[in-house]
């Protein structure tokens, strides 16, 4: 596919102990690979048994002739959510230095035959009896549409490397109120303890592989913390592996009964403590509304399960209003989810919701702002998906207002409207895991779009998210994956894989476990065509490139910071001063108002002349649905710069082409409410 090309961002031993860690790791049983000390991709010493990779060929490395990172972005997985909502709800873990046998085995509860899987008829219907024996047999799970088994087992994830896949966004996950209303646990439900946890693992994790691949550094698997390291691990051939955060409470903001439970102080502590555990990017919201921001539905009978989820943790069920543009949330709907309203108070009963009213009344609370600006100003990248339209709204204005990046949607929870305001940022997207039909749709519809910008695409798998995921095609389906295959790069020789006594085929298991992308790639090729596939092997870059913009982003300076002020009128107030200056104070909380009439302006005196290309304006519920922005050297002659009739309130950007300026003056000509015009904050930027 020919892209209109923007420009990517370019930047061009072993320990004694090591030793005899590694010998002590041979003598107690590990197998050496026939090709160990030449292929490095090849583990020196992995034990015996584990899983099949079944890939030939060495991984690609290095940069294409423009210096572009080479492959695919997984945007959204959860490597470790087997330690998450109390330890028992998905079961197995990633690796085990107990092997194999001890990593993929099933929760005790649903031995013998699965009748205690709560949460697999919970959310899968049926009755959620299963085979429990996971190795060596594997008759049941993993398996596409089964929730509750582990998906990442390291060597999956080592397969899907070798595949081409170079970035892996691990989403530290939890979510106290399913862990406290779930029948089994073996831990606590603080949601920073099972991060703080599922960090250290993710660190665990990198040394295990690293172990049996020859010592520190060696393994596949490396965990970074900037976009510089990310770049060089990807250039050599690895998989660069960034923190994230998915859960319902960050920093113990929830909120009961409307009332927040946490503090900026809170917020910024939570920050700085996920900043020093290598997180980059996270959600502030999550299913549930919090004392940040209010989230986008879910649907049907999980949805209606989820509102009791909400009203369990805080006291208050979603509410819904009509949409104020063509963005909207899921609609909730009206489904019964009898095990989990069983769990409302005696008399409690779940509201039904008006069709014609989706949108939640919960968009991005003052809280959450000052976590969005808190998140930039750490540089790091934020997650809209999960937030309502309300909220998603406000996060981007504050984006373009500041110029700022680092915005990822990362499994289709965003509305796609979104989509340009996303990509004119600088902001990544990655679709969710869809079936091969369904996902090559999705990316044809925003196709020109990614030509306009310049970008790749991503994937956001999802695994071990209680989420589902693409069926089998079947044998008969057109265009089906005929095994072995190349990787895309053409490097790798890629067969059906295998694990103990289970060959798993993607033509009639599905998308089953995450060593299965590369085969769910091919499909996307055999059934679509190359062109979708050579976006997502672009996305390792542009996800690297919206990660470098947000690292390396400077706010510039506010020219209106204390400058001269002037208005056509102010209201008056005996407890309050709604004077000019209150809107360049820099304090959100305070405001200038004017009277309550159409024809009002304000006026700013920069003291000297300066380059003017764009201006702030953060209304108050008072705005001004018609207005100009206009510019003078003299405070005489003026023009206009900017101008709108469809003015909606929250914070405007009047951008234009940088025209020298002393003054800068606002001026209103119709008002969008029965009051006046009111500012809390005004902005003035040069280059």
């Amino acid at each position: 596919m020919t892209s209109s090309g923007r420009p990517y961002r370019r930047r061009k031993n072993i320990t004694v102990v090591s030793l005899l860690l590694l010998v002590l790791s041979l003598a107690l049983g590990p197998t050496p690979s026939s090709a160990a000390g030449t292929d490095w991709w090849n583990p020196t010493a992995r034990p015996a048994p584990d899983s099949g990779v079944n890939v030939t060929g060495e991984p690609f490395t290095g940069t294409n002739a423009r210096g572009e990172v080479r492959g695919f972005v997984d945007a959204h997985d959860h490597i470790f959510s087997n330690e998450a909502f109390g330890g028992r709800l998905i079961c197995g873990k990633p690796f085990s230095e107990q092997g194999v046998a001890d990593a993929l085995k099933d929760c005790p509860e649903h031995y013998p035959d699965g009748s205690l899987a709560i949460f697999d008829f919970i959310t899968n219907g049926g009755d959620g009896k299963h085979d429990p024996n996971g190795w060596p047999t594997f008759k049941d799970w993993p398996a596409h549409d089964s929730l509750t088994h582990q998906q990442n087992y390291y060597a999956w994830v080592e397969r899907a490397w070798r595949g081409g896949q170079r970035v892996l966004v691990n989403d530290l996950v939890t979510n106290g109120v399913i862990c406290s209303v779930y029948f089994f646990k073996d831990r606590g439900c603080d949601e920073m303890t099972s991060i703080r946890l599922q960090a250290k693992l993710t660190y665990d994790m990198q040394a295990y592989i690293d172990k049996i691949y020859g010592g520190p550094g060696k393994g596949f698997f490396r965990i970074v913390t900037d976009s510089a390291q990310a770049r060089e691990v990807a250039e050599q051939g690895k998989l660069a592996v960034v923190l994230g955060v998915e859960t319902s409470e960050p920093f113990g903001c929830k909120q009961i009964l409307d009332i927040a439970q946490c503090s900026r102080a809170d917020i910024d502590k939570g920050l700085d403590e996920l900043y020093s555990l290598g997180v980059r990017s996270m959600f502030l919201c999550h299913k549930f509304d919090n004392a940040l921001c209010g989230v986008r539905f879910d649907s049907g009978s999980l949805g209606t399960a989820i509102n009791v989820g909400q009203f369990l943790s805080t006291g208050t069920y979603w509410k819904t209003e009509q949409c104020k543009g063509p963005q909207h949330d899921n609609p909730i709907g009206n489904a019964s989810a009898a095990e989990a309203e069983k769990k409302l108070p005696t008399g409690e009963e779940v509201p039904s919701y008006s069709a014609d009213a989706q949108c939640n009344v919960r968009g991005l609370t003052g809280l959450g702002e000052y976590a969005v600006r808190g998140m930039m100003q750490r540089g790091m990248m934020l997650e809209i998906d999960h937030m309502s339209v309300k909220a998603t709204g406000r996060v981007l204005d504050i984006f373009e207002a500041e110029s700022y990046p680092g915005v990822l949607s990362s499994h289709s929870w965003m509305d796609m409207d979104w989509t340009e305001r996303v990509y004119g940022l600088g902001g990544f997207i990655a679709q969710y895991m869809h079936g091969s039909e369904g996902f090559i749709s999705e990316a044809k519809r925003t196709e020109a779009l990614r030509d306009k910008y310049g970008v790749g695409y991503g994937y956001g798998t999802d695994m071990n998210g209680v989420g589902g995921w693409p069926g089998p095609r079947g044998t008969d389906a057109p265009n089906k994956v005929t095994y072995p295959f190349k990787s895309v790069d053409g490097g790798s020789v890629i067969d059906r894989q295998t694990t103990g006594e289970r060959t798993w085929d993607l033509n009639t298991d599905g998308a089953a476990h995450y060593g299965l992308v590369p085969d769910w790639i091919e499909d996307i090729r055999r059934v679509g065509g190359q062109d979708v596939v050579e976006d997502l092997f672009r996305g390792a870059e542009s996800y690297l490139d919206t990660w470098k913009a947000s690292e390396s982003h400077e706010a510039g300076p506010d020219l209106a910071r204390g400058a001269a002020t002037s208005a056509s009128s102010s209201e008056w107030s005996l407890f309050t001063n709604y004077k000019p200056h209150r809107a360049v104070d820099g304090d959100r909380g305070t405001r200038w108002a004017s009277d309550w009439s159409d024809d009002q302006w304000y006026r700013l005196d920069l003291g000297s002349t300066k380059r003017v290309e764009r201006v702030t304006l953060d209304w108050e519920d008072a705005y001004a649905k018609s207005y100009r922005v206009e510019l003078s050297t003299d405070g005489e002659n003026w023009r206009t710069a900017w101008s709108t009739t469809a003015g909606d309130g929250g914070l405007d950007t009047a951008r234009f082409t940088g025209t020298p300026a002393r003054y800068v003056r606002v001026q209103g000509l119709e008002r969008g409410t029965d009051w006046g015009y009111s500012l809390h904050e005004v902005g003035v930027h040069g280059s």
